[in-house]
C-alpha cells in the first residue's frame, strides 16, 4: 500500500477499528474511507455493493462486527450469527466484485474448538466442537475465513484472515451487559472503589486461562500483515502468554486501588478452560507484540477514568 491508496476501513468506531484508524493516520495514510453504521448498514447487501462501486477502494480492512462477552453471546446468539454473517458476506463479496486488491478479514480466537490442544495452532480450526457460549459468533467468523479462502482459490483474490486473541485498550466497551472481561472488571473495581464496597463479584471460578492483546499492538500487526503476508487460512495474532481470570482480577484490583475482597460466582459459566494462541507463524514473519499486560491495563484504566469524568 502507498500513502494515497484508497483504504476502506469497515467498523471504524469499534475497539479494533478505531485502533487501526489511529495507526493508519500515524503511518501517514491519507485516503482512508470510513462510514458509520448510520450511513452504511453493512447487513444491507445492496447498500454495500453501491458503496463499493461508488468509492472503489483498493484495500479493505474488515474490522466491523457485533461483539460481546459471555453474557451477550449467551443471551443474543441469533443477533450474533445473523449480523456477523451478513456483514462479512456482503463486504467480502463486494470486495471481489469491485476488484479490491487486498482484504484483511479480522476474526477472533474463539473460532477454535473448545478443547483443542494448547497453544492453539492455526491448523486446529474445525477439528472439534466449539465453546457453546459463543458458538453462534464463532460459526460466523469461521464462515468469513472460509469465504476468504474460497474467493482466493476460485477467483484469485488476495484476501487474508487474521485471528486476534482477546483485545483490550482505549476505546473498549465498558457496558457490563455486553463487555468483555478486562473492561468489565475495570469498571466493577472502579465503581466498587468509589462506593467503598466490601467486595467485587467475578463470574465463574476464576480458573480459566486467557490471553490478552493490547489493541494498539493488534493494529500494528494488521498493517504488518496487509503489507507482508498473503496466504490462505487464519493467522494468529496474540501475545503468546496467558493469565488466569483470578490473577487478572487481582491485577486489576491492584491497579485500580480497590481494597475489598474478590468473590467468585460459581453459578456463572467459565467458558473455554484455556485459550492461548500459538503465534509462531506471525513471529516467523517478523512481528511480535510489545505492550505488557500490566502497562496496557494501566493505560486502559487511565482512559476509562478520563471518559467517566467527561460523561
Amino acid at each position: 500500500m502507498n500513502k494515497t491508496s484508497r483504504i476502506y476501513l469497515a467498523g471504524p468506531r469499534g475497539l479494533a477499528g478505531s485502533a487501526i484508524l489511529r495507526r493508519l493516520g500515524a503511518e501517514g495514510f491519507t485516503n482512508i474511507l470510513v462510514r458509520d453504521h448510520e450511513d452504511l448498514d453493512l447487513r444491507n447487501q445492496a447498500a454495500v455493493e453501491r458503496f463499493f462501486w461508488e468509492t472503489r477502494p483498493e484495500y479493505v480492512v474488515l474490522a466491523a462486527a457485533r461483539v460481546g462477552g459471555i453474557l451477550a453471546n449467551s443471551t443474543r446468539p441469533a443477533e450474533f450469527i445473523y449480523d456477523n454473517l451478513m456483514i462479512d458476506t456482503n463486504v467480502i463479496h463486494a470486495a471481489y466484485r469491485s476488484g479490491v486488491r487486498k482484504l484483511l478479514n479480522l476474526g477472533s480466537s474463539c473460532i477454535y474448538p473448545r478443547l483443542a490442544p494448547q497453544p492453539l495452532k492455526e491448523e486446529y480450526l474445525l477439528s472439534g466442537a466449539l465453546e457453546p457460549t459463543n458458538r453462534a459468533y464463532a460459526i460466523a467468523k469461521i464462515t468469513a475465513i472460509e469465504l476468504c479462502d474460497h474467493y482466493r482459490s476460485q477467483y484469485g483474490c488476495d484476501f487474508i484472515s487474521a485471528m486476534p486473541t482477546n483485545l483490550y485498550g482505549p476505546g473498549d466497551n465498558f457496558d457490563l451487559a455486553s463487555s468483555h472481561v478486562v473492561p468489565a472488571l475495570i469498571r466493577k473495581f472502579h465503581e466498587a472503589k468509589l462506593r467503598d464496597d466490601q467486595s467485587v463479584t467475578v463470574w465463574g471460578t476464576g480458573a480459566p486461562l486467557r490471553e490478552f492483546l493490547h489493541v494498539d499492538d493488534m493494529a500494528e500487526a494488521a498493517l504488518f500483515l496487509m503489507e507482508r503476508f498473503s496466504g490462505a487460512g487464519p493467522i494468529n495474532v496474540g501475545m503468546g502468554e496467558d493469565i488466569s481470570i483470578a490473577d487478572l482480577a487481582m491485577l486489576i484490583k491492584r491497579l485500580v486501588g480497590f481494597q475489598g475482597d474478590i468473590l467468585f460466582d460459581l453459578s456463572k459459566p467459565d467458558g473455554t478452560p484455556q485459550k492461548l494462541l500459538d503465534v509462531s507463524k506471525l513471529k516467523h514473519l517478523g512481528w511480535s507484540a510489545h505492550i505488557p499486560l500490566e502497562e496496557g491495563i494501566r493505560q486502559t484504566y487511565a482512559w476509562y477514568k478520563e471518559q467517566a469524568v467527561a460523561v
